[in-house]
């Protein structure tokens, strides 16, 4: 779903959500007094105590104690991995919750959003280093599934789809708690020894795990699909699609409907019972609004994460969609956040002008124009309306600036260059209106996106070669062209590039934390889609089965997948281990050599791509893990500000004798055993942090020595100079002293390498002024 639209339909529903709750209260009370309106609100009351089996009660006496005898105001209650409910409330019987001993926070119910296959073919030839990692292979339809349990909180799945086909498959692994909800379209065969549980948190107008958005089936098939032969949509991006981990098994919580909003109350339950059903890892490709601070005691998925990493969860996130610095979402540290790369496939439709040179442009349409430059051509400025107060209005196809008489039958041209006001998408409708055959959009904002146009001839053509274009209408009085169909261009160079919509860091919770943690494909990526989807096929055609989608969202089960893998090949490894290993493996380097660039053209730092591009043989074996364990969180929450009576009651347990240090600041959160380093040096001459890695390879004996690459700006030394690790010596320490030479100008970011005859296990840095 394109950027625009998931934004509309958002809005959409979360209206008919408000006028919901509004025409509901003002039929009860006559009144539209805001503190007397019921919405939903969420009570989090911090970790479950698995000693007490009465939480129901519990949450029943907090909650009666504010409502009138017999009022029904529950909508659910959080029990397995965290303690808390759901129920609709005044705002003042909210704040009369809030300030109850043991509830941690009262917040509205959230709505969130979704951040919306070749791919795994091009990460397989991403590699820094060669490694017999020794994986189960595939071999014909048959092959060895996996214990591994991937959770999916999203819009539900099409169980049909081949992508989660059970060939092969052997029993659902016997440590399975969840169960596979049944509704009428969805019956107990819809779950197979593939798809082991489907849950869904019903909404009036959805009663069902089946899929009518397709973003959950997308990302599942993304992450964990079986492979499947001849997959394309409509021709384009032919091949074998399959996920990263195909051995794994799927568990789905359809957390978000059809028109893609996701209530928190619903994600919050998709952890719950997640948690409770026994997932190993757990995939979210949704999220807030980027650009605002979180409060981590108030943010949904944040609190779900925290409390499934306790209990040695995975959670791996979309950063989102916002693509400016400041806006990286999902930036808890015990959260793996992902950010959005292209890969070596693009998706082309070029322009043919009456001189026969050819224009490069970007889309998907599968236009019926002849190939041949035989169509009239103008330039929407040519087109513009008498009397026309504004050119630039019709220049840039804007709505009433163009004359019909002019456009009618002909390929219209608008410059977009530095329209930030109209999409493409609403060029189209204004262009279609006024009897135009297609569009030339010249434009730079839509990056390595190839968006859908059906098949409206229609494609993006970069501002660098637009100019050809407008030479060429210049330059004789009867201009001609054609724009056409989409082809799909391999061994696409350079890539990976960053995309121009992935969020970017630094966080807005801390600087002392980096963010975004990796990049992972999600750029044009082909993967299954739900059936029966008539709302967008070309004339003449049916139903595709798969879809072309870009976003943080389709990155997020590339991590996720490869996740699944690890933890199939090192099934003891903590979340933290695994999260370790993906990240120091990472690559900075695209296939050109060079380094990684964003869609702009600039090099990307780790604000855009965290460690870097995720590899898929390292992490299996990455020589040296960085563990971040519940110490470091619990520390990471006392520098934030929480007091450690609240930190109990969230962590439900914390280890004796703990307590916040009394001269707690985010400055110390730098030393949280992290596998990426960030330091703000506001007010300080210099910094030390220090690391902890622990020798996961099969040899003991083994010495590592870095290498650390340092802006000219800096002095850094590390303590002690090499790692030697023993049969006895599992486990390592190290200083990092941060010398500015003067006061920092600007943010800066360098790296550290360890590296033995056979591993390199590299951290990013950054220093913030």
């Amino acid at each position: 779903m394109k950027g625009n639209d998931t934004l509309l339909l958002h809005l959409f529903y979360t209206l008919l959500l408000f006028l919901g709750v509004r025409s509901s209260s003002s039929a009860g009370n006559g009144s539209n007094d805001v503190t007397n309106r019921k919405e939903v609100y969420i009570v989090y009351m911090g970790a479950a105590d698995s000693t007490n089996a009465s939480f129901r009660n519990d949450h029943a006496q907090v909650l009666n104690s504010v409502l009138r005898r017999n009022e029904n105001a529950l909508v659910r209650n959080y029990k397995h991995g965290f303690s808390g409910f759901a129920a609709r409330l005044s705002k003042e019987e909210a704040n009369s919750i809030a300030q109850k001993p043991g509830v941690v926070s009262v917040f509205p119910d959230p709505i969130l959003k979704l951040h919306t296959t070749r791919s795994w073919d091009f990460l397989k030839s991403q590699t820094r280093v060669n490694i017999d990692t020794k994986p189960n292979t595939l071999s014909g339809s048959s092959f060895s599934s996996s214990d591994v349990i991937l959770g999916v909180l999203d819009t539900g799945i099409w169980p049909e789809a081949a992508s989660f086909s059970d060939k092969g498959f052997g029993p659902v692994p016997s440590r399975w708690k969840g169960t596979c909800m049944t509704s009428k379209d969805f019956n107990s065969s819809c779950c197979n020894r593939k798809i082991i549980g489907a849950r869904f948190y019903p909404n009036p107008e959805e009663k069902t795990a089946r899929d009518f958005n397709g973003h959950g089936t997308h990302v599942s098939s993304t992450a964990v699909g079986v492979p499947v032969s001849g997959a394309s949509f409509y021709g384009l991006a032919a091949g074998t699609a399959r996920g990263g981990s195909p051995e794994s098994r799927l568990a789905v919580y359809k957390v978000c409907g059809a028109f893609g909003s996701c209530p928190g109350s619903a994600i919050l339950a998709g952890f719950d019972d997640a948690i409770h059903d026994g997932v190993d890892i757990l995939s979210l490709s949704l999220g807030g609004f980027g650009g605002t601070k979180t409060d981590l005691t108030t943010d949904p998925i944040a609190i779900g994460a925290f409390h499934s990493v306790q209990r040695g969860i995975l959670v791996v996130c979309a950063a989102g969609n916002d693509g400016e610095p400041f806006t990286v979402l999902n930036d808890a540290p015990w959260i793996l956040t992902v950010a959005a790369s292209t890969i070596d496939r693009d998706l082309q439709s070029d322009v043919v002008l009456g001189n026969n040179q050819v224009v490069k442009g970007r889309a998907i349409n599968f236009s019926p124009l002849l190939n041949s430059p035989d169509y009239p051509m103008i330039y929407a400025e040519s087109a513009a309306r008498a009397n026309i107060s504004n050119i630039t209005d019709a220049r840039q196809c804007h709505p009433d600036s163009l004359d019909p008489k002019k456009v009618i039958g002909k390929i219209v041209v608008c410059d977009g260059k530095n329209d930030i006001y109209y999409s493409t998408d609403e060029k189209i409708v204004i262009v279609k209106a006024l009897g135009g055959i297609g569009l030339v959009h010249i434009t730079d904002q839509s990056g390595s996106v190839a968006f859908y146009y059906v098949d409206f001839p229609v494609t993006e053509v970069k501002s660098k070669h637009g100019d050809a274009i407008l030479q060429y209408i210049n330059s004789t009085s009867h201009p001609v062209g054609t724009i056409l169909a989409t082809v799909t261009i391999p061994d696409y160079k350079p890539a990976p590039r960053v995309g121009y919509f992935s969020s970017r860091g630094p966080s807005l919770i801390t600087s002392n934390v980096l963010k975004p943690d990796i990049a992972a494909p999600g750029v044009n990526i082909l993967a299954a889609w739900f059936g029966n989807d008539t709302s967008e096929v070309p004339k003449g055609r049916k139903p595709s089965l798969y879809r072309i989608l870009s976003g943080t969202s389709m990155a997020t089960p590339h991590v996720s997948g490869l996740a699944c893998s690890v933890k199939r090949k090192n099934p003891t490894w903590s979340a933290s281990a695994i999260k370790s290993a993906i990240m120091t493996s990472a690559i900075q380097n695209d296939n050109l050599k060079g380094p990684i660039t964003t869609d702009s053209g600039l090099i990307a730092t780790p604000y855009d791509y965290g460690a870097g591009a995720i590899t898929t043989s390292e992490p299996l074996q990455p020589g040296l893990v960085y563990e971040t364990n519940n110490v470091d969180y619990l520390n990471y929450l006392c520098y934030n500000g929480l007091n450690i009576t609240m930190i109990k009651v969230i962590s439900g347990t914390v280890p004796e004798n703990f307590n916040c240090p009394k001269d707690s600041s985010s400055d110390l959160i730098s030393s949280i055993n992290y596998p990426s380093i960030a330091v703000n040096f506001t007010g300080k001459a210099d910094a030390v942090v220090s690391r902890t890695v622990t020798n996961v390879d099969e040899e003991d004996e083994t010495v590592y020595f870095p290498v650390v690459e340092a802006p000219s700006e800096v002095i850094v030394t590390l303590f002690p100079y090499n790692l030697e690790f023993t049969t006895s010596i599992k486990k390592q320490s190290y200083n990092i002293t941060f010398r500015p030479k003067t006061s920092l100008k600007k943010d800066l970011f360098g790296s550290i390498t360890w590296s033995n005859d056979k591993y390199m296990v590299r951290i990013p840095f950054v220093l913030t002024k």
